[in-house]
C-alpha cells in the first residue's frame, strides 16, 4: 500500500516517503507561488489557477490572497465561496464547503495530525482525517479547525474559536475548546436592521 493509499484511509503515513505526495505538494506549491503573486486586476486568472488545483469548486467563489495548501485537489467548494486574507488549509485529508461559506482572515483548517508518542511522532508519521463544512457556515476571525471536525448548515464560529469537535447545525458557537452557545433564531434576523 502506497504512503497516499494510506493517508486517505486515515492511517499513519509518511508524507515524505515516496515521490508521489512530494511531487503532488511541489506541484499545488507552484501554482500557489504564481497565484498568490496576481495583480488583483487578474482575478479570473486567480480563479483559473484554483480551478486547476482544486478538485471541485462552484462557478462563483473568491479566495484573497495570500493563500495557502498542501495539495489542493483534496479540496472541494461549493458556490458563492469566499474566503479572506491568511486562509491556510491543510488538505491531507478531504476538505469540502458547502454553498455559501463565508471564511475570514486568519483561519487555518487542517487535516493532519501527528502521534502523541515520540517514537512514532519522531519517525515523521502523520494521520488525515477529513474535515466537513456545511452550507452558509461562517468561520470567524482567528478560526483553528482540526482534524475530523464536521460543522453543520447555518453555523456561526466565533472569532478566535479553536474546534476540535462536530458542530451542529443553526447555532453560535465560540471558546477554546470551541463550544455551541446557542441556537441561531428569528431573533437574530431583527437584529440587523
Amino acid at each position: 500500500m502506497t504512503e497516499k493509499e494510506k493517508s486517505a484511509l486515515g492511517l499513519l503515513y509518511q508524507p515524505f516517503d515516496g515521490a508521489e505526495l512530494v511531487a503532488e505538494r511541489a506541484a499545488a506549491r507552484e501554482k500557489l507561488f504564481v497565484f498568490n503573486r496576481l495583480s488583483p486586476s487578474e482575478a479570473e486568472k486567480g480563479r483559473e489557477i484554483l480551478r486547476g488545483l482544486f478538485g471541485k469548486c462552484g462557478k462563483m467563489f473568491t479566495v484573497e490572497t495570500p493563500f495557502r495548501c498542501d495539495y489542493g485537489y483534496n479540496i472541494e467548494i461549493g458556490e458563492r465561496f469566499f474566503s479572506n486574507y491568511n486562509f491556510i488549509v491543510l488538505d491531507e485529508a478531504k476538505v469540502t464547503f458547502g454553498d455559501d461559506v463565508l471564511i475570514a482572515p486568519n483561519v487555518g483548517i487542517y487535516t493532519a495530525g501527528h502521534p502523541l508518542d515520540f517514537e512514532r511522532r519522531a519517525a515523521a508519521l502523520e494521520y488525515a482525517y477529513p474535515v466537513t463544512v456545511g452550507d452558509g457556515v461562517w468561520i470567524g476571525a482567528g478560526v483553528q479547525i482540526l482534524p475530523g471536525v464536521s460543522i453543520g448548515n447555518g453555523t456561526v464560529i466565533g472569532a478566535g474559536s479553536v474546534v476540535i469537535k462536530d458542530i451542529p447545525a443553526g447555532v453560535l458557537a465560540a471558546g477554546n475548546p470551541c463550544s455551541v452557545i446557542r441556537k441561531i433564531t428569528a431573533e437574530d434576523v431583527k437584529k440587523y436592521r
